[in-house]
């Protein structure tokens, strides 16, 4: 914008006119007073101002400018008809002016002057503005200097407080810094400790990492300058970027001798341990292999003379014994007493044969309960039993194993149901996550969760962890027949299979069973 002082409104008229006409933005003042007023509140970027006004010249004006520091730079061109001579000309170039046109002034020759001063005025703005920036950015960049000096300083501080030798390289790899460690495997900065003569020098290593702008990492044995022995170290070497540039490389050499000593010892006493349990395993082997064969013959001449208990007390009681009502019961007590002999021993035969190794195969656990309840089907008869299986899945399994499984819970619930109450037992499975019994269910799961419900006489379930163990009963014999192995063969049956089997249960509701067996055995 350029400023018109001129005490005469014609003159200002008629420049403000001629000046518009080419576009500039023109302001007025009639006095001296006015002027500066303006000028404080306002950016000019010429003056063009009238010598002759009263009260307040435009020397004195000019004057009064310069002693302003927002409007001292301002060019200002004088206008006088009457003050001609050299001496005002010149007054006028001492007050501040930077031209003086006298009157009456030639249009063509006044718009070439402002033009020239306008453009020179904004390009030493810009100049001004540019070197403020200038001035700024050093300023800037002498404090991130200072900064990186600190840090740098920082640095080298935790770097001379680590036990490690430790080193930093410019982005080309050049080491630029190293702590007092350094020297006592490095005679200078410019190399690289010395190390072991059937290693590769570790400054080609480098320089390939360098290269492709990758860490570093390996054992090397660099040999100490002042015991002259080798001592194993880890170095580590790392960039250390600024977005995607490198700009320098951080390394540490960290003395693992001690540790190398230690790990060959525990290798050394982990491989000695593992022949100790080979050897301990393979006695064990033995050991079960003639526990299994002592199990099947002491078994088989258990069996025999058992066998003949029954048989000959059965003849007792049938032909000898109808008509002597007192020593009929202690009969039947010897013949029963045989009976769950015979079973307590074929029970604990079938658990000790669970130690055997067995292959597995691809079973089909709905052909598997179909066939145990078709064995079963006189018990389901007698009982009048509703039993409903959902769609069960296709397993790896020992299917004789876990054919044991589902017959031992399925005759377990037939045989605690309550007095007067039809036994329904229901079973169903789903796809679960994992291998717990609170799984989530998804589609494509890699575990199946196998739920036996029954609504018999049920128990407290705070004896659910003693009922998976042998010879745990929680009803006495004379109201319920069994060994107290069924369950417990279960339990190690699942656990064989890698699975999870637990209970729960209320006394006079029933109890369910749940089942978490993997749809394929690892190995």
């Amino acid at each position: 914008m350029i400023l018109i002082v001129d005490d005469k409104p014609e003159n200002i008229l008629s420049l403000k006119k001629t000046l518009e006409l080419y576009q500039f933005e023109v302001d007025a003042a009639t006095s001296g007073e006015e002027a500066l007023k303006k000028i404080l509140k306002t950016n000019y970027t010429l003056i063009i101002l009238d010598v002759q006004m009263p009260s307040m010249d435009g020397f004195e004006v000019a004057e009064a400018i310069s002693g302003y520091s927002k409007a001292k730079d301002v060019p200002i061109i004088f206008l006088s008809a009457v003050n001609k001579d050299k001496k005002f000309i010149t007054r006028g170039y001492d007050s501040g002016g930077i031209d003086y046109i006298t009157k009456p002034v030639d249009p063509d020759i006044l718009l070439m002057k402002v033009k020239t001063f306008s453009r020179l005025y904004q390009q030493s703005q810009e100049l001004k503005q540019m070197h403020q920036s200038l001035k700024e950015e050093v300023e800037i960049r002498k404090q991130a200097q200072v900064a990186l000096n600190e840090k740098v300083n920082e640095l080298h501080t935790i770097l001379e407080s680590l036990p490690q030798i430790a080193f930093t390289a410019t982005a080309d790899g050049s080491i630029e810094y190293a702590n007092r460690n350094w020297f006592r495997y490095a005679a200078s900065l410019d190399r690289l400790p010395e190390t072991a003569p059937m290693e590769k020098c570790i400054t080609e290593r480098f320089k390939q990492a360098v290269k492709m702008g990758i860490p570093l990492e390996q054992e090397v044995y660099l040999k100490d300058r002042q015991e002259g022995n080798f001592r194993c170290h880890l170095l580590r070497i790392i960039p250390v970027k600024e977005g995607a540039e490198i700009v320098k490389w951080i390394g540490t050499f960290t003395d693992i001798a001690h540790q190398k000593q230690a790990n060959e010892l525990l290798e050394q006493k982990v491989q000695e341990r593992t022949d100790e349990l080979r050897n301990i395993n393979k006695s064990l082997e033995e050991s079960n292999h003639d526990l299994q064969q002592f199990a099947s013959v002491a078994s088989h001449d258990l069996k025999e003379p058992l066998r003949k208990i029954q048989l000959f007390g059965a003849m007792l009681r049938d032909k000898y014994l109808q008509d002597n009502q007192h020593a009929m019961p202690y009969l039947e007590r010897i013949v029963n007493s045989s009976e769950r002999l015979a079973r307590l021993i074929n029970d604990l035969l079938n658990y000790s044969r669970l130690s055997v190794i067995s292959d597995y195969a691809s079973t089909n656990l709905n052909q598997l309960v179909k066939d145990i309840l078709s064995d079963l089907e006189l018990a389901v008869l007698e009982k009048h039993a509703v039993i409903e299986v959902g769609e069960l899945p296709v397993i790896e399994a020992v299917p004789g194993q876990i054919r044991q499984v589902f017959q031992n819970i399925i005759s377990n619930a037939l045989k605690f149901s309550r007095q007067d109450v039809t036994p329904a037992i229901h079973i169903t499975a789903q796809l679960v996550r994992d291998n717990s019994t609170d799984s989530e269910v998804v589609q494509a799961g890699n575990f199946c969760r196998i739920v036996i419900r029954d609504n018999g006489i049920g128990f407290n379930e705070k004896y659910v962890p003693k009922i998976f163990t042998i010879f745990q009963r929680l009803h006495a014999t004379e109201g319920y027949e069994g060994t107290g192995i069924g369950l417990a063969i279960a339990k190690k049956v699942i656990d064989k299979h890698q699975g999870i089997i637990t209970a729960s249960s209320e006394e006079g509701v029933g109890s369910s069973f749940i089942l978490v067996l993997p749809l394929r055995q690892n190995g």
